[in-house]
């Protein structure tokens, strides 16, 4: 009995495993993992969601075939197991893309090969999904999948709505909007991702201060006067 209540406690959380992998350990904000592809696609909010989206299923499908073979792969090779793993699912998808959304698929082109030697892919195997069950596994693919997109989906708009003065196609400024090259080409692309970075910094260390003033109320409620 004392065993079973042990292991029960020490069971993860689902909503501290998203809340994890979306935001406090966002593989791009946080890590800044997946640089190549933020910086190569994100030209578009379109284009960041379809390279999130294949990244997001790419993540589901291995973090789960790990999980679910954990036990039976050999340690000495788990990592060059994991990327075969990762490979299949992103020639899959990458198949699939070119069958179905092919225009999409030469716009992003290698970006979609490249999937497969991604850290933050590769890191959630190694560290997450051969540590945990299934369910877990998937809620932690599909938050980080998720918080992948977000950061590509972001920056994308950005990048769109300053350089073309639209937001995926649509026009946001009207016709005469000159479009700044600057934020369509790399250097732009940088720019637009510190002052995301700027803001996301600023955002946590508020929630870290709104934390700590919230748990000195409750101490202070706590404390026999």
């Amino acid at each position: 009995m004392h065993s079973h209540s042990e292991s029960s406690s020490n069971t993860p959380n689902n909503g501290a495993i998203f809340a994890d992998g979306f935001w406090h350990n966002n593989a791009i904000f946080a890590q800044l993992l997946g640089m190549c592809p933020l910086l190569g696609v994100t030209t578009s909010a379109e284009n960041g969601f379809w390279m999130g989206a294949a990244t997001l299923l790419s993540l589901l499908g291995s973090n789960l075939a790990v999980s679910l073979i954990r036990n039976h792969i050999p340690s000495e090779i788990r990592i060059p197991a994991y990327i075969t793993i990762i490979a299949a699912f992103v020639s899959m998808i990458g198949m699939a893309m070119n069958a179905w959304m092919h225009e999409m698929y030469l716009i992003l082109g290698l970006f979609i090969p490249l999937i497969v030697v991604n850290c933050a892919i590769l890191g959630r195997a190694e560290a997450f999904a051969s540590k945990n069950t299934p369910l877990h596994s998937l809620v932690d693919a599909l938050a980080v999948g998720l918080g992948f997109t977000f950061a590509l989906v972001l920056l994308g708009s950005v990048r769109e709505i300053l350089g073309q003065g639209s937001w995926f196609g649509w026009d946001v400024f009207g016709q005469d909007y000159p479009d700044v090259l600057m934020f369509i080409l790399p250097p732009g692309a940088f720019i637009a991702l510190g002052f995301i970075l700027a803001g996301v910094n600023l955002t946590n260390q508020y929630l870290q201060r709104r934390k700590a003033q919230q748990q000195e109320q409750i101490t202070a409620t706590e404390t026999p006067s």
